[in-house]
């Protein structure tokens, strides 16, 4: 496990995975994904060696069945996208295994990765610069079509509107070009796009962010009744905690490359349990004049990737940080039936052994006038 220390040294305190997060029997899992790591180098030696990281995806383990989504949360920069294109091998990967439908895609080369492009597919955030502006929306559906020979040549006309009629598009649409349309009927072209090769397993990046809320809606009705229809199993990346709860049945919730807390959606957004996740969900408005929000703001600036902190990542902004959430990171535990989170508070042999851990308060180091770090 390489860990970047902020001394650029290597450790390993990334929060540990257990095997139950993971390994699952069932022969509906379609993917798989185990310690999957992400890191971007940022600074080299003499002889152009890696000698610091960018860490966008640092230990990452799920599992996800057939037919269902789940839907990956977290602030900006917290690695979300990274996850999805590493996942689609866009990215290589640093470390861990990728399993879909039970093979091991992991060290598969881009040739041998060919046979899985049409099974995994991406739909990206956004609809205006991830369409080409030379070709007509047919060409665009019906390009992936004729490369991977989903259909007969003489049948990929009719394959392609019958997709376009799928996604709400027009067979009139055909053959105009992308700048003719709007923001949702670009999106539509871009779902119909990655539908039109048959895939498994949809990656929608954040799809509805930079559409209006009206259009959202058609947008992710769509999406669900398409993954009935055609038994479509998604990742679905969002900031929209609104849309997440409505179209997702499993979340996870991310801080700087680390998964703080998974399970099933109805029960993460009934209790919460990591102090981010409550955070985040504090933030989410509801529809009623009469009740009062109760909002936690988090303190502090985002740390960077690149020099995370010490043990549990999010320590230096949680307002219920013990001394031990600053040296040591936490492992993921099961709070409840199915729902998983990294935090020491919930883990029992951490805070059944006081006389071992620091379980008070932590009380974060001042700098000097000499610009050492002292303890108050």
């Amino acid at each position: 496990m390489i860990e970047q220390k902020k001394d650029n040294s290597v450790t390993d305190s990334a929060p540990v995975s257990e095997e139950k997060v993971t390994v699952s029997s069932s022969k509906d899992v379609v993917l798989r994904v185990e310690h999957l790591k992400k890191y971007f180098p940022i600074a080299t030696d003499f002889f152009g060696r890696p000698t610091a990281y960018l860490r966008a995806v640092d230990d990452i383990s799920f599992t996800l069945e057939r037919g269902k989504t789940i839907g990956i949360v977290g602030e900006s920069g917290c690695g979300k996208t990274t996850l999805g294109r590493t996942i689609l091998k866009l990215y290589d990967i640093t470390d861990g295994e990728i399993y879909f439908e039970g093979n091991n895609i992991t060290g598969l080369s881009k040739s041998a990765m060919k046979k899985y492009r049409t099974d995994m597919q991406l739909i990206f955030q956004d609809p205006y610069s991830s369409l080409s502006p030379r070709m007509t929306v047919g060409n665009i559906i019906g390009e992936a079509v004729r490369q991977h020979n989903i259909v007969p040549k003489d049948e990929v006309h009719d394959y392609v509107l019958d997709i376009m009629k799928k996604c709400g598009l027009r067979p009139q649409f055909y053959d105009r070009y992308p700048h003719e349309f709007s923001g949702g009927q670009r999106q539509r072209i871009c779902i119909a796009r990655a539908l039109a090769v048959k895939p498994k397993l949809v990656i929608c990046d954040e799809p509805v962010s930079a559409l209006d809320v009206s259009i959202q809606a058609q947008i992710i009705n769509l999406l669900k009744e398409l993954q009935t229809r055609m038994g479509l199993t998604y990742i679905f990346i969002s900031h929209d905690l609104s849309v997440v709860k409505y179209i997702t049945d499993r979340i996870m919730v991310m801080y700087l490359g680390n998964m703080m807390e998974t399970g099933d959606t109805a029960g993460i957004f009934r209790n919460p349990l990591h102090p981010y996740t409550q955070a985040l969900f504090s933030a989410v408005p509801v529809p009623d004049p009469d009740v009062k929000m109760k909002r936690i703001i988090l303190e502090g600036d985002i740390p960077s990737p690149a020099n995370p902190p010490s043990g549990c990542k999010f320590h230096t902004r949680c307002s219920k940080c013990m001394g031990v959430c600053a040296a040591k990171a936490p492992r993921y535990v099961e709070a409840e039936a199915g729902h998983f989170v990294a935090c020491h508070l919930y883990d029992t042999e951490i805070m059944n052994r006081g006389d071992e851990y620091d379980l008070t308060p932590y009380t974060p180091p001042v700098e000097s006038e000499e610009g050492e770090k002292t303890d108050e």
